[in-house]
């Protein structure tokens, strides 16, 4: 049995960071909404009751049976959950009249207390809330303040409750607290008792058995997109099922330039059984004349589903569909605020089991994407495909501002081709999270040779991320973007001029479209 901490959230944007911090000190937790609360099983070691935007003064705000989980595991509140623990016990939450967003020092008060071992004292904490505790109640002690904040941290008396109860008004999850991290494996391993456990080799181990258990004998088919999540989701079941995994790899016209032929010859590598699928031009005639972003995805969508499932009609031995769903895709079908409005439709393929009739298997239901390729280096995932960088479900067709054929497919191909390979030659790749080239529909004027051009731009776009939630361009070398500019423009027929894209996210994102 795993041992676990549960996360509850009451929507806080930070408990996906919590979450992962937890998933860094190798404790393996979950995220559940605080109306869909689990049954507190023996496996659950704690729990973590998260922020929100809402205030405990709020009739209408989320609530939970307080007491109920205190008296079944130790509890950690951060900011909106210390706020509803105070509250719930006779403490005073009222709204702040002075500045509590931001940068503070945590002045700790009991040094001796479990939860601040080996913290130093006026470290840096991270504020955010609209509301202040004013008075935590009998059953409570303070044992951190902060210069404006009385209440930074407190924990339950002694014998005041079966479990220890701590509480943060401040948030430790986040970069800003400089011993956040810490903090938080204090209430793991110091409060908690858990054990470093959830390791991608103790992953591989745990699910490749679970695997056998679950399918047995029977045979999977899985749509290989030539990124990580597939490509581990591929090697987890081959080394649970072998050759009963079969593997599709659709051409949809729209990668990489010779990215079809180079991702095949490595999952043959690999020792993977996989098809491969010419599509390129059902794909490209299905997309003429189409310019709006969102259609493009749905065009695609849709013609993956039916090629897919022509292929798989030709293995009606086929019982199970397996799919690459991580674990960010997993909790925002739960959210708080329920599943997302805006899905992109390239990932929605949830047709395809009731299309083909198919059992589902999501080996990597439970990881966030570094825990991915942490699985992926303990399976043996080539290095070319375990740190490629993300490529969007559309491929090019995002790429490819308006309409799309297949000569600005291949000029998009032959200048994209350049940037990236450039990227390595410098020593670059492996410093960016994502980079590619956009096909803009501005034309301008140019000059090559003796005569005159009016030909394509190309802009280039190359950022710093974690997970894709924000971005910071990537600040590369006036010399590597010269050298770039010139051989695209020199090499790649139908482009005169290259700019590059200077945009954060926010209020930009990372793709054009």
């Amino acid at each position: 049995m795993t041992e676990k901490i549960l996360i509850i959230d009451f929507g806080s944007q930070y408990t996906q960071l919590i979450a992962r911090r937890v998933r860094e000190c190798e404790v393996y937790c979950e995220i559940h909404p605080y109306n869909k609360i689990p049954q507190l099983t023996p496996d659950i070691k704690g729990i973590i009751l998260s922020g929100s935007p809402a205030s405990v003064r709020d009739e209408e705000g989320p609530r939970v049976d307080v007491e109920k989980l205190i008296a079944a595991k130790p509890v950690l509140g951060v900011c909106y959950g210390a706020q509803l623990m105070a509250q719930t016990f006779g403490g005073l939450v009222e709204k702040s009249n002075v500045r509590e967003y931001g940068r503070a020092m945590l002045q700790i008060t009991n040094k001796e207390d479990r939860l601040f071992a080996e913290v130093n004292n006026n470290c840096q904490v991270w504020m955010s809330h609209g509301d202040t505790i004013k008075n935590v109640g009998e059953k409570f002690e303070i044992i951190a303040s902060s210069e404006t904040v009385e209440v930074a941290a407190y924990r339950s008396k002694a014998d005041a409750f079966t479990n220890p109860v701590y509480a943060l008004q401040f948030h430790p999850e986040v970069y800003h607290s400089s011993e956040g991290s810490k903090i938080l494996s204090n209430f793991l391993f110091g409060v908690c008792g858990c054990s470093h456990k959830w390791t991608s080799a103790s992953f591989v181990e745990e699910t490749v058995k679970h695997l056998k258990q679950q399918i047995g004998n029977e045979k999977v088919i899985l749509g290989l997109s030539g990124g990580v999540d597939s490509s581990v989701a591929a090697l987890l079941l081959e080394e649970a099922i072998g050759d009963n995994l079969l593997c599709i790899f659709v051409d949809n016209g729209l990668l990489r330039k010779n990215e079809f032929e180079t991702v095949m010859s490595k999952y043959e590598e690999m020792g993977l059984n996989v098809v491969g699928v010419r599509a390129d031009n059902r794909f490209l005639s299905e997309l003429k004349g189409v310019t709006d972003p969102e259609k493009k995805r749905k065009v695609i969508g849709r013609v993956f589903i039916e090629v897919f499932e022509h292929e798989a009609h030709k293995h009606p031995e086929v019982k199970w569909l397996a799919q690459g769903t991580i674990y960010p895709d997993v909790i925002e079908s739960v959210s708080v605020k329920g599943p997302s409005a805006t899905i992109k439709s390239h990932h929605n393929v949830g047709g395809l089991p009731d299309i083909l009739k198919l059992k589902i298997v999501e080996p990597l239901r439970n990881l966030f994407k570094d825990e991915v390729r942490k699985a992926g280096k303990e399976l043996g995932l080539v290095p070319e495909i375990l740190y490629r960088h993300p490529f969007p479900g559309p491929g090019l067709a995002v790429r490819i501002i308006g309409d799309i054929d297949h000569e600005k497919v291949r000029i998009l191909q032959e200048a994209d081709h350049i940037f990236i390979e450039n990227l390595k030659k410098f020593g670059l790749y492996n410093e960016v999270w994502q980079a590619g080239a956009i096909l803009t529909p501005i034309k301008s004027v140019g000059v090559m040779g003796d005569e005159r051009t009016y030909e394509n731009m190309v802009a280039l776009r190359a950022v710093n991320s974690t997970d894709g939630m924000t971005a910071d361009w990537s600040h590369l070398p006036y010399e590597f973007l010269a050298r770039t500019s010139n051989e695209i423009i020199n090499h790649v027929k139908g482009v005169n001029r290259v700019v590059y894209d200077i945009s954060s996210k926010p209020p930009a994102t990372i793709e054009w479209e």
